[in-house]
């Protein structure tokens, strides 16, 4: 199981935009739509990775446990289905039901909205302030398939308790550590 390290984009980073179809209802999501939210999580994820299905009951409780206290959560999948056809919007559909998502989950079929986040696993977080200002994009928590840790999502359940009471996230993050995203051939970013 290779393992691949998120990018770490600089703290302070603005969300960057986007425009994606969203999976189960078919609707579009924009960041606009998340403009009036005290925080925004981002989350590269998709339906094949073992890292994701470690993971995956824990990121349904962070929408439970965050959605109604005003943190917008939005999951994305940018992997290519030519190469990982799992990853393909119907199996994301079937994972957020199953999973019982409670926030958007989308796909990024032209891979640009990944490549604009320097998304680069899956796992791969993004947590903005409500200034929609990069706080945090570190690891969820120390746990990996393998390893016998507990998934408590502590790491980013921190940042986010500190983003909702308006205190600085600590500048000391642990990069997340997942499978490379599938990048279509000839796509591959630069970073």
């Amino acid at each position: 199981m290779a393992m691949t390290e998120s990018t770490m984009l600089p703290l302070g980073t603005a969300a960057p935009d986007f425009s994606l179809p969203e999976v189960v209802m078919g609707h579009i999501v924009t960041l606009a739509d998340f403009a009036d939210k005290k925080a925004l999580l981002v989350m590269f994820i998709c339906q094949h990775c073992p890292f994701v299905k470690h993971v995956a009951q824990q990121l349904a409780r962070l929408g439970q446990d965050y959605g109604p206290q005003g943190v917008g959560l939005l999951a994305i999948s940018a992997n290519s289905i030519q190469t990982h056809p799992m990853d393909a919007p119907e199996h994301l559909k079937a994972m957020s039901r199953d999973l019982g998502f409670n926030f958007p989950y989308c796909y990024d079929a032209s891979q640009s909205v990944a490549k604009a986040y320097t998304a680069a696993c899956t796992p791969d977080f993004f947590l903005f302030d409500s200034d929609l200002r990069l706080a945090y994009r570190g690891q969820l928590d120390d746990s990996r398939p393998g390893n016998d840790k507990p998934v408590t999502g502590q790491d980013l359940r921190a940042a986010l308790d500190a983003v909702l009471a308006g205190q600085p996230v600590s500048s000391e993050q642990k990069p997340s550590i997942g499978c490379n995203i599938k990048w279509a051939p000839g796509n591959e970013p630069g970073y």
